[in-house]
Formats: structure tokens, C-alpha cells, sequence
């Protein structure tokens, strides 16, 4: 009998969330999210398990107390300053010592590449799957203590020009980081495996014509695979099928578009290449759990 598959990891929007599109992702809607190690990792026992972020960029900063951190099943012990770059798709874990201390910044992957379009060095250093310890001497750790607050405090305010502010905080905590990593580790990390190269081209394939909501077929023939080997790269990258990760991105869109516009929802159906807004709001709600009317009422709108 051939040995079974180990089960995927879970793909989360923010960890316990759901995935982008799927129940409880709403926080996915959002360019840049932060909060306090401990606001989560203390309801999950201070363990957050093993899992990924299909669309989202995190950077972890331990300001003070250990971790545990597991990253593509390497552990890391680590002790603060320290801290953690994990890129979309990548596999996860801590375990943290509850006087931890520290911030966890998280942002949208399309975002962060346009951010880092004309900085390739910055990009290359960034986003790899890492964790290290930041020196006191020198004054890097206090450049990163100093731009994560910043960030921190930009985003809890509601001051002129905020977006452009924040876009500029989250460079200078990218750039503060950069500057601490250990020469020893700059090399990039090695190339994925080959379903994770075809997930990474498939998701791409799929943010640039998921409004014409196009057939796995033709999804899949860029790639050089069938439909079939299509749907099995993403259950083992994702969990998921390569419809669910389509279907995951039309309602992304969509909760965009009722959280941030005054769009009827028969415009967003429209926009959105469903033929009518009786089957839009169908299927919205078979992925979320609730209308998109009730969605916008639930977030303010």
C-alpha cells in the first residue's frame, strides 16, 4: 500500500483566520496589519502551529524574551532582539515564552513587491524565510526598536497623508532590518521545489485574469501541466484546490471593493465577471458565510 500524503498545512489570513476568501479574512482586506506578539500567541497557549500565508509578508520583531521558531521544519531558538522575515507560502511555527515581547508586522505580497519594485537588493535580502539575532552595539537593534514603534504608532493614528506615511514607515523598517543581517547569511535561500515554483506562477497567472474568471485549462497549460497536476501542486502548497485559490482571489476582490467603495454589488458582480448579482451574492456567500450586503453593514460600510 503506498504511504499516505502528510496533510497540507493550513493556509491562514492572519493565524486562526482562515485563508484570503474564506471565512474570518477579513483582516486580509488591508495593505499592512500589526500587533503585539503576545495579542495572539496568547490565545493559541503561545504556540502558533506550523502553516502559511498564501498572499501575505510577515516580519517579526522580538524586542524582548525567547522564541521557538520553526521555519520550513528547521527550529530556531532565538532570544531578543531578534528577528524573523516569512514570506508568502512559506511553512511557519513559534512557540513563545510568555514574557515575550515584541510586534508582529504583516503585509498584502503585492503591496511589499510594488514598495520593493526599485530596490532588488533590499527585496532579495527580505524576503527569504529567516531568523537572527540583532547586536546591541552599533545601534541597529535600536534603528529596528525605533521604526517598528513608528510603524506601530502610524497605524494606530488617523493623521493627513496616512497611507503615504505608512508606505514610508514600513521602508524604513525593511531598510533598518536589512541592515542587520548577518553577511554570513545573505546568499539567497534555495530555489523552491518544483511545486511551489508552479503554485507562485499560477497564483501570478491568477492576479492577472482572475476578472475574466478563466477555466483551470487555461490556467494550467502556461504552466505545462493538466488541470489535474494543477489542483495537486495546490493541495500540496496550499491545501487547496486551484479553483478554491481562484474563487479565494474574486472574493478578496470583492471585499475590497464593499469595504472601500460605494459600488452596488451588482457593479462589483459585474466587475467581477459574474453574469448577474443573484449568482454573485450566492456565491459570495457560500465562501464567506454571509451576503455581501451583510459583509459591508459588518464593516462599517
Amino acid at each position: 500500500m503506498p504511504a499516505r500524503p502528510p496533510p497540507a498545512l493550513p493556509a491562514y489570513a492572519l493565524y486562526g483566520e482562515g485563508a484570503p476568501g474564506l471565512p474570518g479574512a477579513a483582516a486580509a482586506v488591508d495593505a499592512l496589519h500589526c500587533e503585539s506578539i503576545a495579542a495572539r500567541s496568547r490565545l493559541h497557549g503561545w504556540e502558533i502551529r506550523p502553516h502559511r500565508h498564501e498572499h501575505l509578508v510577515q516580519l517579526l520583531w522580538l524586542q524582548r524574551g525567547t522564541a521557538e521558531a520553526t521555519l520550513d521544519g528547521r527550529v530556531q531558538a532565538l532570544t531578543g532582539p531578534a528577528l524573523v522575515t516569512v514570506p508568502a507560502l512559506a511553512a511557519h511555527g513559534f512557540r513563545f515564552a510568555p514574557e515575550v515581547q515584541g510586534l508582529v508586522f504583516t503585509v498584502q505580497e503585492r503591496h511589499l513587491q510594488g514598495l520593493l519594485a526599485t530596490a532588488p537588493g533590499l527585496a532579495a535580502a527580505l524576503l527569504a524565510l529567516r531568523g537572527w539575532a540583532l547586536q546591541r552595539a552599533g545601534g541597529q537593534a535600536q534603528a529596528v526598536a525605533a521604526a517598528a514603534r513608528a510603524l506601530r504608532d502610524e497605524l494606530q493614528a488617523d493623521a493627513a497623508h496616512r497611507a503615504a506615511a505608512l508606505d514610508a514607515g514600513l521602508l524604513r523598517l525593511l531598510v533598518a532590518a536589512a541592515r542587520t543581517l548577518p553577511q554570513a547569511r545573505e546568499a539567497a535561500h534555495a530555489v523552491p521545489e518544483r511545486a511551489l515554483a508552479h503554485v507562485r506562477r499560477f497564483r501570478a497567472l491568477v492576479e492577472a485574469q482572475y476578472r475574466q474568471q478563466p477555466a483551470l485549462a487555461a490556467l494550467a497549460a502556461p504552466l505545462g501541466i493538466t488541470p489535474t497536476q494543477l489542483n495537486r501542486v495546490c493541495r500540496q502548497v496550499l491545501g487547496r484546490s486551484a479553483l478554491g485559490v481562484l474563487h479565494a482571489r474574486l472574493v478578496l476582490e470583492a471585499q475590497r471593493d464593499l469595504a472601500y467603495t460605494a459600488m452596488s454589488v451588482k457593479q462589483i458582480a459585474i466587475d467581477l465577471g459574474f453574469g448577474d448579482a443573484a449568482y454573485f451574492t450566492r456565491f459570495f456567500q457560500r465562501q464567506t458565510g454571509c451576503t455581501p450586503t451583510a459583509w459591508r453593514q459588518r464593516r462599517g460600510g
